[in-house]
């Protein structure tokens, strides 16, 4: 299943019909194979592009291949999660969001090595370029858990905040963690061993998928929840104001974080973790202090909204 990510528009379009009519299942020259539905967002347009794509499961793991049928350059959908890592992916009868991370070095090479086994054709679209054809992992992100270890049952709005806030912080964990264990293998190279030139994709996907959530959170709490609260609340407003203060001083530092990161080499590891721990001690103050004063009355706010 590896030409379906170079097909024509209407043929392709053809291809995401039939696939979600059928619940997964599609005919013709796809008949019987891995395929699903990548949906990404336009780099420069904003606009969502689907594409149907073979993939390949691996060590829990579910592959895309960025071969463009041995093209010299890469598909338009790859470029796009590169600049928006955040995915929508649909199998079978299943939609799902997931973070688009394309491996790296050796661990590149030893998965496209189990893809070319398992799907040969991937081998012949290699042999066609020179450039390396990428291999994407879509890694669903984590599920929020309560105390119980079962996902958080969602019914107000308080709940929905929580999922949110647990997400971000467990984001902030995940790179802080991912940036540290990667400056302390520059540290410890050998002598004369060329270590890695700046942060590795893995970090850089997760940061930016986190920085995308985190400025479409906050411009949703500051255009679409602080007003009708405020409004019906008048003792919260000093507490919103203060909340919109925040946002802006929080939107600053993560501007900084996408400015180190501005290149795929990506940044100075040393430099990028002191701006991280400077954003993840105001980010989570911010978190803490939004939780205590908002949430009770958020709890009595019903999620998802009730239809009239």
């Amino acid at each position: 299943m590896s030409r379906a990510d170079n097909l024509p528009r209407s043929r392709t379009q053809a291809v995401v019909d039939e696939f979600r009519a059928n619940g997964g299942e599609v005919g013709g020259p796809f008949a019987g194979g891995d395929l699903l539905l990548l949906t990404t967002t336009g780099a420069r347009t904003g606009a969502a592009h689907t594409t149907p794509l073979g993939y390949v499961r691996h060590d829990g793991l579910l592959l895309v291949v960025a071969s463009n049928l041995g093209a010299p350059a890469h598909p338009a959908w790859y470029h796009n999660l590169l600049a928006r890592p955040t995915v929508s992916v649909e199998l079978g009868t299943e939609t799902f969001e997931a973070i688009a991370v394309p491996a790296e070095g050796a661990r590149r090479d030893d998965l496209f090595a189990h893809v070319a086994r398992v799907a040969p054709g991937y081998a012949d679209h290699q042999a066609r370029t020179t450039r390396a054809l990428p291999v994407v992992s879509l890694q669903p992100p984590e599920h929020t858990l309560g105390d119980t270890g079962a996902p958080r049952e969602i019914t107000n709005l308080a709940d929905k905040l929580l999922e949110i806030h647990t997400w971000l912080r467990a984001q902030l964990r995940y790179v802080r963690e991912e940036t540290a264990a990667h400056l302390a293998a520059r540290t410890a190279a050998a002598p004369g061993e060329v270590p890695p030139p700046g942060l590795g994709l893995q970090i850089r996907q997760h940061c930016l998928a986190f920085c995308d959530t985190l400025t479409f959170h906050h411009t949703s709490e500051d255009g679409h929840v602080f007003p009708p609260i405020g409004q019906h609340h008048a003792h919260l407003r000093p507490t919103l104001d203060r909340l919109r203060e925040e946002h802006v001083v929080v939107a600053r530092l993560k501007d900084e974080l996408l400015a180190l990161l501005a290149g795929l080499g990506g940044a100075e590891p040393g430099v990028f973790l002191a701006r991280l721990d400077r954003l993840t001690e105001q980010l989570t103050a911010h978190l803490d202090y939004e939780e205590e004063h908002l949430l009770p009355v958020l709890a009595e706010i019903p999620f998802p909204p009730r239809v009239p």
